[in-house]
């Protein structure tokens, strides 16, 4: 993505808040704010670049190449999850649970894989729902506990006697690992 700071209606730096609660997507800040604060500001809130107006169009295409690459680099390493009978083949986003293939909702999907993203870690509740279901969700803790009996339900997991989803009371939960 390629992002102006100063927006119309908004501020590119809200933008990049916004982008990083859901998608890892490449951000390159386009910005006439050549100052040093400004620049650190955008990419610790998770922009990848940061140029800063006038630039030239061969720069520009250096590092939305240089981007991409890293892109496609940190997409690489795990592409299938496997743990327990659990297997998470990310490159065709299927789930299979004893070789039998099961189908999850977007949500459930999203759900597993930052479960599985933390595997062997405790989990909170806040930080699930600001990952699966943004910022604005976290003090929604009724979906979580919804979904995540949909997720244990087509896991075939059992609460009382987890398999794959142990939960941690008044905490979050943990994928075993």
């Amino acid at each position: 993505m390629l992002l102006d700071l100063g927006l119309p209606d908004s501020d590119g730096l809200d933008i990049i808040k916004e982008l990083r609660g859901w998608s890892q997507l490449p951000v390159i800040v386009l910005s006439a704010r050549g100052q040093e604060q400004d620049k650190v500001t955008a990419l610790e809130l998770g922009a990848d670049d940061y140029l800063t107006k006038p630039f030239g169009a061969a720069e520009l295409l250096a590092r939305i190449s240089v981007a991409l690459r890293h892109s496609r680099a940190g997409n690489q390493p795990q592409s299938i999850f496997e743990s327990a009978g659990l297997k998470i083949d990310f490159g065709s986003r299927q789930v299979a649970v004893d070789r039998q293939q099961i189908h999850l909702t977007p949500t459930e999907y999203k759900l597993l894989c930052t479960m599985v993203k933390h595997a062997g870690k405790v989990v909170t509740h806040g930080q699930l729902l600001g990952e699966v279901w943004g910022k604005h969700a976290t003090e929604q803790g009724h979906y979580l506990r919804i979904y995540m009996q949909h997720l244990r339900q087509k896991l075939g997991d059992d609460a009382l006697n987890p398999r794959f989803l142990i939960t941690e009371t008044g905490i979050g939960y943990r994928l075993k690992y």
